[in-house]
This record gives C-alpha cells, structure tokens and sequence, in this order.
C-alpha cells in the first residue's frame, strides 16, 4: 500500500514538472535581432526604426543631457486595428541600462499613442534623453503592448552595430 503512494506521489511530481516546463516555454521571450533600416516583427506590427540625430530640444522642453532621436515606421500587419506607443521604446546604452522615451511636441511626427489600422503603414519619431557618445553602440527595444498578447521583443542596433 505504501508503494503505490509513493509511485502516485513520483508520477505527480513527474507531471507537474512536465507542465511548468511547457509553460515556461510557451510564455519565454522571444527576441528579435535586427540593424538599423531593417523591418522587424514584434507581434502584428511591423517596424522599421533608424537613428535620426540629436538634439538639443525646444523651448518648453530641454534635456537634461541630448535627446537622441529616433525614426519608426510602422504598419499593422494583421486585420484589425492596433495600439501603438511611444511607452514600447526603450534606448539601451553601453552599460547595458534602459531610457524610457521622453515625450514633447517636437515635431508633427512625434508618437505618444496611436491607434494603427491595418496595412497602413505609418511614421513617427521619438527621442530619449540620454548622455550620448557618439562613439558608443546604442539600441532600441521594443515592446509589445498588452493587447497585441505576444511573447515577441525586438531588440535593434541603431549606432555603431
């Protein structure tokens, strides 16, 4: 008697181990390599993201160090509409840290939010206020929103790569 609860015991330890590696497969992070100029997917949105300078800002808005701006183009490449936000870029510089998007009226173009239809393709721009060397490698991370419900994050060299 007593071995058949330790054999249903061992067989449930075997299936839970079984599902949780399922699991953590299915919900692992899937990271997109790309350069500068190069479309890359990131759930049902289709990027193009290339360096576009710095600057030194407006007159409301000044950085603290340079704000490096960025050009993206994006196009929806499923059947129904989805969002898009400055909130999924993120530069990484050399030490490997993050910096959230900096948002202001800078241009016509700039992305707060947006609502892309599909097969449209669209173009904004963004930058991010960072001490920037332009000697260093720096890259854009994206992210997708909770809506698009992917795994996919892309990650793309747009400096020195």
């Amino acid at each position: 008697m007593a071995r058949i609860g330790i054999i249903i015991v061992i067989v449930g330890i075997i299936i839970s181990m079984g599902a949780a590696m399922y699991m953590y497969t299915q919900y692992q992070t899937n990271f997109i390599i790309g350069k500068s100029g190069e479309a890359v997917t990131v759930g049902p949105v289709e990027y193009i993201v290339t360096f576009d300078g710095t600057h030194e800002g407006n007159k409301e808005r000044i950085p603290e160090n340079t704000f490096v701006k960025i050009k993206i183009i994006a196009k929806n490449i499923s059947n129904e509409d989805t969002r898009i936000s400055g909130g999924q870029f993120y530069i990484v510089d050399e030490k490997q840290q993050n910096h959230r998007a900096v948002y202001g009226k800078f241009s016509a173009d700039d992305l707060l939010d947006h609502i892309l239809e599909p097969n449209k393709p669209v173009m904004f721009t963004t930058q991010f206020d960072i001490p920037y060397d332009e000697q260093n490698q720096y890259s854009i991370t994206i992210r997708p929103t909770k809506i698009q419900s992917t795994t996919d994050t892309a990650v793309i060299c747009i400096t020195n790569c």
